[in-house]
């Protein structure tokens, strides 16, 4: 789902003209720091700042020589990944978004709007 889920992702252009679809660095947790999610990322052109797990730090030091490279990890930029997880604390304070009760896709988005719009107001 990954995929899929970068491929509905825009973002307003630097400069004039059509939408980016490519980010130039994602920011994630240890759970998508897998191989197949960091191929389709090197394929893509953006640069990944995800902590490699332990299973897979161990397993690449058993490996030795054959086991690679570790992938280049910046906790300075990692750190930045607190404010999406603060707006993420704070959306979930609305119960009817904790808990989903909307029925459809349609308005559980109209819910995570009106939250949204509370926190400007």
């Amino acid at each position: 789902m990954f995929e899929a889920v970068l491929a509905g992702v825009w973002f307003p252009p630097a400069r004039p003209g059509r939408l980016a679809t490519r980010p130039a660095r994602l920011i994630a947790d240890k759970g998508y720091s897998s191989r197949a999610i960091r191929g389709y990322l090197r394929r893509r052109g953006i640069r990944a700042t995800i902590p490699e797990r332990r299973d897979q730090r161990d397993g690449r030091v058993r490996r030795g020589r054959a086991g690679g490279r570790p992938p280049l990890f910046d906790p300075v930029i990692y750190k930045r990944r607190n404010v999406v997880e603060r707006c993420f604390n704070r959306l979930k304070q609305f119960r009817a978004i904790a808990t989903r009760y909307d029925k459809t896709a349609l308005s559980y988005q109209a819910m995570i709007d009106l939250a949204t719009l509370t926190f400007w107001l």
